[in-house]
């Protein structure tokens, strides 16, 4: 196990005050040695902790004097300080199996540790969780959850997690619900696997079972050029069509015998069957918004003004692997900030860099404004970028890297100011380790929300 190492300390905090120094390396809280940040926050929220730190060669003691619930002051460098709890499952869709090589390490990583999901909204299947886990879970209330279910079908579950455990483990799901637990599903539909039929299964068995589940997203396999699995394929514009109306059916049902749809189809669905999305009130305040479920009408709605679904997003597929968040877990990754080398005046022309999934909703949100340009008067248009990187059928923003984003920015003209969402970056870099200050035109990184962008163009 590793020690958490201090990277800030608020001014005036208890913190400061105990003398605690950024590079100080926490090595007990009370006598106690905290395994993630979870319990690290638990500790420091008791009044005068004692902290016992490494500081170069020394071992030092510092009562932080606070009252109980008093923020400590301090945030620590990474999520988890014991090892994560890595996935032993081999799913054919499993988008880490189809990275190219080179990349990061800890992009490889695969996680199936509940206390990732907890704090970063990553999905579990559960199949290495155990009584302890549940014991831990219950008694810190460690809510909501996200599952990966994926099918209700014992046999065909394990067949698809290539995971014997995986025919039981959804026991586990019974057990955090019945202690109360929020808890969040997920169906990656795959084309001839648990699609169709089965998918009918598992809709029925979701309602039956397990109710208390707060929503359930189905969601599109996703397939790089680096995938080597003969069985998945993209779904056709038909196969699309079928999981919309599968869905819309049951949350029909759902919506008669409980009082709420439960389940929702991915925005990326609506666009393959080439079918309007549904109305604003349908994604019943959009509880996964972040895994594509409602992202367009959300982001529709907050641009024009309704600040009730100006939701954030998840800055990236892998935001937990680079640590926990300075602002805390739970917390939106801060990026690198505006990178703008120098003063753009009105009417400069703006051009917003997004993926081709991405400019597929922001033509519709943008439709007017690209006709007649920003408030300003300036002229507007969408740089939807290819994702030659990964290739395959990966179009969304989040999986945008930096060879792709600067080939495209590449052809476009200098000394116009071009608005990159925040989502695709994880500490002002790209997945593929290109910084922002790398790409071949200056550019401004903005929110990936709906009221963000509308604040954007409304600058001069």
């Amino acid at each position: 196990m590793s020690a958490p190492r201090v990277v800030s300390v608020a001014a005036a905090s208890a913190a400061a005050r105990a003398g605690l120094e950024v590079g100080d390396e926490i090595l007990a809280i009370g006598g106690r040695v905290p395994r993630d940040v979870i319990e690290y926050r638990l500790l420091v929220d008791d009044p005068d902790p004692v902290l016992t730190v490494r500081r170069g060669h020394q071992e030092l003691e510092l009562v932080a004097v606070k009252a109980g619930g008093e923020i400590l002051g301090a945030e620590v460098s990474s999520a988890v300080f014991d090892r994560v709890r890595t996935c032993d499952n081999h799913c054919e869709f499993c988008f880490i199996y189809q990275l190219p090589k080179g990349m990061r390490r800890s992009l490889y990583l695969k996680d199936d540790d509940y206390r990732l999901s907890f704090l970063y909204g990553n999905f579990t299947t559960l199949t290495r969780f155990t009584e302890l886990d549940l014991e831990r879970v219950v008694s810190e209330r460690l809510s909501p959850l996200f599952v990966s279910i994926h099918t209700t079908d014992p046999e065909l579950r394990a067949r698809i997690l290539r995971n014997h455990r995986g025919a039981t483990s959804l026991r586990w799901l019974r057990a955090l619900l019945d202690a109360g637990i929020e808890v969040h599903g997920q169906v990656v539909v795959c084309p001839g696997v648990n699609d169709g039929e089965a998918l009918e299964a598992t809709m029925a068995g979701i309602v039956d079972q397990y109710p208390e589940l707060a929503s359930v997203a189905c969601v599109p396999l996703g397939l790089s050029r680096y995938s080597t699995e003969p069985n998945m394929r993209p779904h056709t514009r038909g196969e699309a069509s079928s999981v919309v109306d599968t869905v819309e059916q049951w949350q029909a049902i759902a919506a008669d015998t409980l009082g709420r749809r439960l389940v929702y189809a991915a925005d990326e669905y609506y666009l393959m069957a080439a079918r309007p999305f549904p109305p604003t009130e349908a994604y019943d305040g959009f509880p996964q918004h972040e895994n594509g479920i409602g992202m367009a009408r959300a982001f529709e709605a907050a641009f024009a003004g309704d600040q009730s679904c100006a939701h954030g997003v998840r800055p990236g597929f892998f935001a937990w692997v680079d640590g926990a968040p300075p602002a805390g877990y739970r917390a939106v990754r801060a990026v690198a900030g505006p990178v703008t080398l120098r003063k753009e005046t009105a009417r400069t022309p703006v051009a917003v860099v997004t993926g081709e999934l991405g400019a597929a909703v922001l033509g519709d949100v943008l439709a007017s404004h690209l006709d007649q340009g920003t408030p300003h008067g300036s002229p507007l248009r969408l740089v939807p970028v290819r994702n030659d990187f990964f290739g395959g059928t990966i179009a969304v923003t989040g999986l945008l890297t930096g060879a792709d984003v600067a080939a495209a920015l590449a052809q476009e003209p200098v000394g116009h100011r071009y608005l990159l969402p925040d989502v695709c970056l994880s500490g002002g870099r790209f997945l593929d380790g290109v910084p922002v200050s790398d790409l071949p035109r200056p550019v401004e990184v903005v929110p990936s929300d709906g009221r963000s962008l509308a604040e954007a163009l409304r600058r001069a």
